[in-house]
């Protein structure tokens, strides 16, 4: 008789709201990170995700790419989860409460409507599936806001 050995991969663990790459991003809490940016004068990358949404699960890879790892370091960090945090996620809502939404604040913590997607509409959300233009934006927002030395 022959046998045959079937391997089956064990299912990855399901990560609640994505993979956002803790262990090589910085990421903060909404108040302690923008105390940070005042402090070091570092512009402020703000996500506002939710755990059940399958596009922030997609867009959470994202922050695993090198160049977007890297550009991350210019910036103060902050995700919050807009079903958690429902009174700072109003407040960066300006063309809608979609998720991901993701910000470009000055280390002032005032959002800069200059930085955005390149669409017209649901201009804070960055898609899913091309990395280089939230790095294009991150690029744009680290050349405007230069971090103080």
């Amino acid at each position: 008789a022959l046998a045959v050995a079937i391997l089956v991969a064990a299912p990855s663990p399901a990560l609640a709201g994505g993979d956002w790459n803790d262990a090589g991003v910085k990421w903060m809490t909404f108040e302690k990170g923008m105390a940070a940016a005042k402090k070091e004068g570092r512009p402020v990358c703000l996500i506002v995700y939710t755990e059940w949404c399958p596009h922030c699960t997609n867009y959470s890879k994202f922050f695993h790419d090198p160049k977007i790892v890297a550009k991350a370091k210019q910036f103060v960090m902050i995700r919050i989860d807009q079903d958690k945090e429902k009174a700072v996620g109003g407040q960066f809502a300006p063309d809608g409460s979609y998720i991901p939404r993701t910000f470009f604040l000055s280390p002032a913590g005032v959002l800069d409507p200059a930085l955005h997607a390149p669409r017209d509409q649901y201009r804070y959300f960055y898609g899913e599936n091309d990395p280089g233009i939230l790095l294009d934006s991150m690029e744009q927002a680290a050349k405007k806001y230069p971090a103080r030395k």
